[in-house]
């Protein structure tokens, strides 16, 4: 984990409400749009809606950023569907052990310390299946770990 993902822990509910704002607002600065931002953001929509809707909302509230941020989808970066949809899972079930009574902030850090590491998805996925343009572009079912 870098300082800077050190530095991001919410202290309160507020923060992590802000953070929601800026990111559907497309004001949140990029360098700012963090993993732990991401796993916030998803944590935050699976908290408050349902699973379907939620995944839908933050399929394309990331889009909507980037696109507003500039960061262009391509074969090698950008959007990336299967990470996507493989952290709404992971957060879900996480929600699905802790319940959702504690506060958003209480959550998100223990989301982090729980599903935290950027290389989990390498844990399901072989790098190759991972890092295709199927995977990117569309769902794509691990290779190495079953998700249920």
């Amino acid at each position: 984990m870098d300082s800077h993902e050190e530095k991001e822990l919410f202290r309160t509910d507020a923060e992590v409400e802000r953070l929601v704002s800026m990111f559907e607002a497309c004001t949140l600065p990029r360098q700012s749009w963090t993993h732990r931002a991401h796993l916030t953001v998803g944590l935050w929509y699976l908290v408050k809606h349902g699973e379907a809707v939620a995944t839908e909302l933050i399929r394309r509230g990331i889009q909507r950023y980037n696109q507003a941020c500039g960061i262009e989808t391509t074969a090698t970066s950008g959007y990336h569907e299967t990470i996507t949809l493989f952290y709404a899972r992971m957060i879900e079930r996480f929600l699905s052990r802790t319940g959702k009574a504690a506060s958003l902030a209480v959550l998100a850090e223990a989301l982090f310390n729980s599903i935290g590491d950027k290389r989990l998805p390498l844990d399901y996925y072989s790098r190759e299946r991972l890092m295709s343009r199927e995977a990117r572009t569309g769902w794509l079912e691990p290779d190495l770990k079953s998700l249920d």
